[in-house]
């Protein structure tokens, strides 16, 4: 099937892919997004779709990891922000006495053992942590998906060790 084959098919289905996405968020805009996503999920990687089957189906199976994936990503983040309009006194405190710098350090540190790993390594580790699925990362650098898992173990282990000093440390109050 050539592109502009695949992309007059995939523009046929974009309204059936809305409706889905509508009964996934609820919103008119998020499901606009969602629709958005999938299509550029489903250009990028056309080349793996298997002329004959069924496109729609693979477009929906597109979208409905796209939406899991966003929405774990989503809670993860609003699990990690304050969600409260009020702000107690010791958190104020917290944020008010933290110092700056010592993040600084600490990100650099972190910046710097992922550039001492190995790139086959960190690579891997770096989309896993961008929120990328195990076989998603294996489809985009072409590897098996247990050698994706290998290199991502591997990664934290060597990040492990390179960022042991901060084993000890309470990010409250800095190092203990």
């Amino acid at each position: 099937m050539t592109h502009n084959e695949f992309s007059q098919q995939t523009s046929l289905l974009a309204p059936a892919l809305y409706q889905f996405a509508m009964r996934h968020t609820q919103n008119p805009e998020d499901a606009d997004d969602l629709v958005q996503d999938t299509m550029m999920k489903a250009f990028k990687y056309y080349t793996q779709f298997e002329t004959g089957s069924n496109l729609k189906a693979w477009l929906f199976t597109i979208m409905k990891n796209t939406f899991i994936n966003n929405y774990r990503r989503k809670t993860k983040t609003n699990a990690l922000i304050s969600q409260n309009d009020e702000v107690s006194y010791q958190e104020l405190k917290y944020s008010a006495t933290q110092n700056a710098g010592e993040g600084t350090m600490i990100m650099k540190d972190i910046r710097k053992a992922l550039q001492n790993i190995p790139e086959y390594y960190s690579t891997p580790f770096i989309r896993h942590f961008e929120g990328y699925k195990y076989h998603e990362i294996a489809v985009q650098l072409n590897l098996p998906i247990g050698t994706v898992k290998t290199r991502i173990h591997v990664a934290r282990k060597l990040l492990k060790e390179y960022l042991q000093s901060y084993s000890n440390y309470d990010y409250k109050k800095g190092l203990v």
